[in-house]
């Protein structure tokens, strides 16, 4: 145990000294290349600007995307009512796309109680 504690400090320690070698170039880099994205002046307000510009924005899209979900649920309708000439390969992506949904609600669910399967911390 204490050896594996020896090996993680040194590898820690050889990770921050990487970062700080090259941590700053690194952020120069990262800055060049997205320089397209930076608004300028950087202040607060512009900060606030954007922000307030994200979530209206994202308010103004909700319309749109209730359209497209009504069209969907309006297919979905129409092949429940003609579920008669519904093909085996339909019926089997319908279940897999089921299951999916179920597998990533039990994974979240997971992630919630802190990555434990019995929901009690040990």
């Amino acid at each position: 145990m204490a050896s594996k504690l020896a090996q993680l400090q040194s590898k820690a320690t050889q990770a921050s000294q990487f970062v700080l070698k090259n941590g700053c170039s690194y952020y120069k880099q990262l800055l060049e290349q997205n320089k397209q994205f930076i608004q300028e002046p950087p202040t607060v307000e512009k900060c606030n600007e954007l922000s307030k510009q994200l979530l209206y924005t994202r308010l103004a899209s909700i319309p749109g995307r209730y359209e497209a979900f009504h069209k969907e649920l309006d297919y979905v309708k129409q092949l429940w009512k003609n579920r008669q000439d519904l093909k085996v390969e339909d019926a089997g992506i319908a279940a897999l796309f089921g299951l999916e949904c179920f597998a990533w609600f039990c994974a979240g669910e997971i992630v919630g109680r802190g990555f434990t399967f019995t929901g009690y911390y040990v």
